[in-house]
């Protein structure tokens, strides 16, 4: 194995209780894969607050895949991906407020600590992004708006990637289990198309693909003033009841 980093995920940066939000980690992952679509495999949840190494297989030295591990555990992967479908039409501004209003969250949520969704999470500390169904006949299809704070930004006042990943995550949930059943992430392809400044006003979509047994398919995008800036593709497994 080539060791190409450490990460530690902060408990801030939390999904389902006690391991990291999905969107999140693999957003992380892939800022070290210089591929348009690279797509994170999650194997199984990862741990907060514990050190996880980011490794390159011996037979793959320059990176084309990679692997997030601690010792012998293997958290997730990442490969290069691709995304068959185009985003859709933005939404438009009363849909997105129309979404917030519905958001499944507000009665009954697996995870209101959640980074990304949870209600819990005070302004300037979650993301508190709340995707609902803009239309009661469509509960496939989910919008919410969102302001990303200065503080998610890297360089130049730009929304840092791994945060960009963490928005394109938990909207596709609640497009795929309006019930609110208990999903995880399994897998999730996401492809940067523009830069998102901080501070700028823009909205989610997610929207069912489809899906078979435990696994359902979903798409997410962002916009801003009605530019597609970046879109991904998730499988969300419903894990298998135990006894």
């Amino acid at each position: 194995m080539v060791r190409l980093a450490e990460l530690r995920i902060a408990t801030r940066f939390r999904g389902p209780p006690g391991s990291g939000n999905g969107g999140y980690v693999a957003g992380l992952l892939a800022t070290f894969s210089p591929f348009d679509a690279p797509e994170v495999r999650l194997l199984r949840p990862p741990p907060l607050e514990t050190p996880l190494e980011v490794v390159a297989p011996d037979d793959d030295p320059a990176g084309a895949s990679l692997q997030l591990r601690s010792g012998d555990e293997l958290y997730a992967t990442l490969a290069p991906g691709s995304i068959d479908f185009a985003p859709p039409p933005p939404p438009t501004p009363d849909e997105a407020s129309a979404g917030g209003a519905n958001f499944a969250g507000w009665q009954a949520h697996m995870a209101p600590g959640c980074f990304v969704c949870g209600p819990e999470r005070p302004a300037g500390d979650g993301l508190r992004i709340f995707a609902g169904p803009p239309d009661a006949a469509r509960p496939d299809r989910v919008v919410a708006s969102w302001t990303p704070e200065p503080a998610l930004a890297g360089t130049r006042g730009r929304v840092r990637p791994e945060f960009v990943w963490a928005a394109l995550d938990c909207p596709g949930y609640f497009a795929v289990a309006p019930a609110g059943r208990r999903l995880l992430l399994g897998r999730l392809a996401v492809r940067l198309l523009a830069p998102l400044d901080a501070g700028r006003r823009c909205a989610i979509v997610g929207w069912r693909l489809g899906g078979e047994g435990r696994r359902h398919l979903a798409g997410t995008a962002l916009y801003a003033d009605g530019e597609c800036l970046a879109f991904g593709a998730a499988t969300w497994v419903e894990p298998r009841a135990t006894a």
